[in-house]
């Protein structure tokens, strides 16, 4: 087999460009030979691929080796089980799933069933961030005190909440900001820097849009060694900014405007710190500087996905690691609701309950005229 076939579930605008980036040959190991969306005027327009108005028609016909899911985010777990027990492999649009115990569930039925599962985390590909976790990583920047990311570029206006009934609603997406646009950075935060234990968090709730859900939101995060993470998000600024910043007892790096900044101390701050004689000096510091262009991530992903399959090779990100940052951004609700630190792993069950006393009042809300 030289090409994987390839079913997209849910033609919205990423379903639809995950279909183009095919078309145009950014894919060469895919080929999409299904389609699926439960609104058939989506579909109208694919007159030369198979389509379908049910996943589960799309299993049986036997046309795909493979899926994507590009549907809103609660229906990923259900499709991806479905796609399981059809032995038929999965790569799902982030968030892997709204909150964690679907995400297990989805991860035993995968290992279960024996085939490949993988999550659009397309920002792995920058290479400026892969640069921060080899550097991170290595050791090169020591013993790590702190992570600053403050990505308020996620800027959106109230005509893209209007434009779906499902967006901005916890039934439809089952959350804001931090389960649609920042689940990317939420992955990278804990791909680069480790996962926290605990995070204090607070989530304004349509503090800048007409919406039931978060808008703009500030984590604080602490970890086993004594660092800390402070994460800050929101749809309501612009200009907005997308500054990422680490420091060890080593030195510091700054990811900003397509650009990673590295300043390498001489010797240890913590060393420097007790064995300096004066009172107004600083260890000594290199400084380098690295810029690449950022590749196309989402075909590169799927790419990377097809091989895995084709020649086990290594997806950009396997499906159990979508686990990780939702545990983030679940721990970031709890603690909102409950005003209170939340651990991490959550309570799942009580994170469960909030989740869903929400969703009914939100039901038992009048509907726009």
């Amino acid at each position: 087999m030289e090409k994987i076939r390839l079913g997209i579930i849910g033609m919205g605008n990423m379903g639809s460009g995950h279909f183009r980036n095919v078309q145009e040959g950014k894919c060469p190991s895919v080929e999409v030979t299904a389609l699926c969306d439960i609104n058939p005027e989506k579909l109208e327009k694919h007159k030369d691929v198979k389509c379908f108005t049910s996943s589960k028609e799309l299993f049986e016909s036997g046309l795909v080796d493979a899926v994507l899911i590009a549907v809103p985010h609660y229906d990923h777990p259900k499709i991806a089980i479905e796609a399981f027990n059809y032995k038929v492999h999965v790569l799902t649009e982030k968030p892997a799933g709204v909150y964690a115990r679907q995400v297990r569930e989805m991860n035993e039925a995968a290992k279960k069933s024996g085939v490949k599962f993988g999550i659009m985390f397309n920002q792995r590909t920058n290479p400026m961030y892969a640069k921060a976790k080899e550097i991170v990583q290595s050791g090169k920047l020591g013993e790590l005190k702190r992570l600053v990311w403050i990505i308020t570029n996620w800027y959106r206006t109230q005509a893209y909440y209007d434009s779906g009934s499902w967006r901005a609603t916890w039934n439809g997406e089952g959350g804001g900001v931090l389960l649609n646009q920042a689940p990317h950075n939420l992955d990278l935060w804990q791909w680069i820097f480790g996962m926290p234990k605990r995070v204090r968090a607070f989530c304004s709730i349509g503090k800048y849009h007409k919406i039931d859900v978060e808008d703009d939101v500030t984590i604080y995060g602490e970890y086993e060694n004594g660092a800390t993470a402070t994460f800050i998000s929101t749809t309501g600024e612009a200009p907005g900014t997308n500054r990422l910043e680490i420091s060890g007892d080593k030195g510091k790096i700054v990811i900003e405007e397509g650009k990673l900044k590295w300043w390498k101390l001489e010797e240890s701050e913590r060393e420097f710190c007790f064995s300096a004689t004066e009172g107004f000096v600083s260890p000594k510091v290199q400084y380098e500087e690295y810029s690449e262009k950022e590749p196309e991530g989402h075909p590169q992903v799927l790419e990377a996905f097809a091989q895995s399959i084709l020649n086990g090779t290594e997806m950009i990100a396997k499906g159990e690691e979508g686990l990780n940052s939702l545990s983030i951004s679940n721990a970031a609700y709890l603690s909102s609701w409950t005003n209170d630190w939340a651990e991490i792993p959550t309570d799942e069950a009580l994170f469960e309950k909030y989740l869903n006393d929400l969703c009914e009042k939100e039901k038992q809300k009048p509907q726009k005229k």
